[in-house]
């Protein structure tokens, strides 16, 4: 007994009429999406390289909406359960050969239809177990990471804190070395003003000193009016 025909087949279906690709180069990729669910289709088509794959990633994005807008399906429950492309229209065109012959160019074209459906309860049990522990273990990398940074930038925080620390102590030390030196120079001009004044007054006690000393040898060595007469009146008489 047959299957059931592609009409016929349940689930709700996208197709791209006439495009411009043999069916065999689309046919490569549908086999590689046929019964995969909707997220590891659209992964799978994301990582080939091939020209049918940006095609049929349209067509698939396509039923999911046809499920999700008509039929009220939960696009993470869906699968792709049909996946075929038929030939299409083959346009027949020529090119000159050698002694007057021709040679034949046909440009062939292909239907390519994708069908989605509900997943079993069974898979979809399988699927929900496996979401969650890989939601699981991408909340324990998250957590990882984000304790990470954390401890990263705690220490960061610390070195920058130590190194303000160290700073503000340095400047510290150096304002009151700055006070130390200008308290010794300050005494240090006091001490050198007080020299300086002593050997000031000094100079002038002998300056004094010299004065008088010049004004007594004066008084000694001049006689004085009288005397002078005294003697001059002591010759006459002699």
């Amino acid at each position: 007994m047959t299957g059931p025909k592609t009409n016929e087949r349940p689930g709700t279906r996208a197709t791209l009429r006439g495009y411009h690709m043999s069916a065999s180069k689309a046919r490569v990729v549908l086999n590689l999406i046929r019964n995969e669910d909707v997220t590891t289709a659209r992964e799978i088509l994301a990582d080939t390289s091939r020209e049918a794959a940006d095609v049929i990633g349209k067509v698939l994005a396509s039923a999911i909406a046809n499920a999700v807008t008509n039929d009220g399906m939960n696009a993470e429950e869906l699968f792709v359960s049909a996946a075929f492309a038929d030939e299409g229209v083959t346009m027949k065109r020529f090119t000159p050969r050698a002694r007057g012959r021709a040679g034949k160019i046909l440009k062939r074209s292909c239907h390519i239809t994708v069908i989605v459906s509900r997943l079993p309860e069974e898979r979809l049990e399988v699927l929900r177990s496996a979401r969650t522990a890989q939601a699981a273990v991408s909340r324990t990398r998250r957590v990882a990471s984000s304790r990470r940074r954390a401890d990263q930038q705690a220490s960061l925080n610390k070195r920058e804190t130590a190194a303000d620390e160290a700073a503000a102590l340095e400047a510290e030390n150096d304002a009151v070395e700055t006070d130390v030196f200008g308290t010794e120079a300050f005494e240090t001009d006091e001490s050198t003003n007080e020299t300086e004044a002593g050997d000031t007054e000094s100079e002038n006690d002998n300056v004094s000193e010299a004065v008088v000393e010049d004004t007594s040898e004066a008084a000694v060595e001049e006689p004085s009016g009288d005397e002078t007469a005294s003697d001059e009146t002591t010759e006459e008489t002699n």
